[in-house]
């Protein structure tokens, strides 16, 4: 089956046959090509369009990877300072390691035996996590050894350090003693149980001898008091001072200042009322002042 196109212009005529297959099969050629057209324009936008996404997720990540590369920097300078602290203490540690050992006679050979058993880094580790494994090494080789020392320096000294004598003030005079007295608020006779030392407001309160701090505080009629807790059930007490510099459970030199001298509790002027008692009773303080105590 055909058909025939007839064009008529100014006395002409003009005719073109085509047959029926024909013409559809151009227009289906017509309409693929239309498609095609139309999707290879939409891949094309889909690709710019993820193409687009993608440029963004990179930049996200790199922003994420400079913030993270800016705070390990950060966080590595912290570490290096600290490290470097560290290295500074670990210095001042191995010189009063060494003074004590020159004190008491101890060679540099000795000395390096005093080692703790350590535990050492696991193979592969990051050069920062090695340093600091090797300065907690150092620093637990000369505690261990400070912690020798020390001992041996106690127990070199421990019968001076802890046997009680002096005055627990650095200035300043006896003005009561031990025993009956006026008592300064009623008038009637009682009993003083330590010694008085008067002074001035803020002058220092020293330790008569090593211990550890029993009580630190306010106390009923002392005001506030520092105990010490000595050997061979020795006590000593401060009372009325206008601050206290150290806690219960201190341990405490002799010639420490453990407070300042005031007029707290019941105290009519600013003194240090001093207190000795052996084994839960007040004994007389100025023996041991005097250095006449056995």
């Amino acid at each position: 089956m055909k058909l025939t196109l007839t064009i008529s212009k100014d006395n002409k005529c003009f005719e073109h046959s085509i047959s029926v297959r024909r013409l559809l099969s151009i227009a289906v050629l017509s309409s693929m090509f239309i498609l095609v057209s139309s999707r290879s324009t939409d891949s094309v936008s889909e690709n710019l369009a993820r193409v687009h996404v993608s440029q963004q997720i990179v930049a996200q990540v790199q922003q994420q990877i400079n913030a993270l590369s800016e705070r390990a920097t950060t966080q590595l300078a912290v570490v290096n300072q600290d490290i470097a602290q560290a290295n500074v203490q670990l210095y001042a540690l191995q010189s009063r390691v060494v003074t004590l050992a020159q004190s008491l006679g101890i060679s540099d050979e000795d000395l390096e035996a005093i080692e703790p058993v350590l535990v050492n880094s696991p193979s592969g580790s990051h050069p920062l996590d090695m340093a600091i494994t090797e300065l907690q090494e150092s620093l637990a080789t000369k505690q261990s050894q400070l912690s020798m020392l020390e001992s041996l320096v106690r127990g070199h000294h421990i019968d001076t350090e802890v046997q009680l004598s002096g005055r627990p003030i650095q200035r300043g005079w006896l003005s009561s003693y031990y025993g009956l007295r006026e008592d300064p608020f009623t008038g009637e006779s009682a009993q003083h149980t330590g010694l008085d030392f008067a002074g001035n407001s803020g002058d220092e309160v020293i330790a008569t001898g090593a211990g550890i701090v029993s009580w630190a505080g306010k106390r009923y009629g002392y005001g506030e008091m520092v105990e010490i807790d000595h050997i061979n059930g020795m006590k000593t007490r401060y009372a009325h001072n206008q601050t206290v510099h150290v806690a219960v459970g201190d341990v405490v030199t002799k010639g420490q200042v453990i407070a300042q001298m005031g007029s707290t509790g019941r105290s009519t002027g600013a003194h240090v009322h001093y207190e000795v008692l052996k084994n839960g009773r007040h004994v007389n303080p100025l023996p041991f002042v005097d250095g006449r105590a056995k």
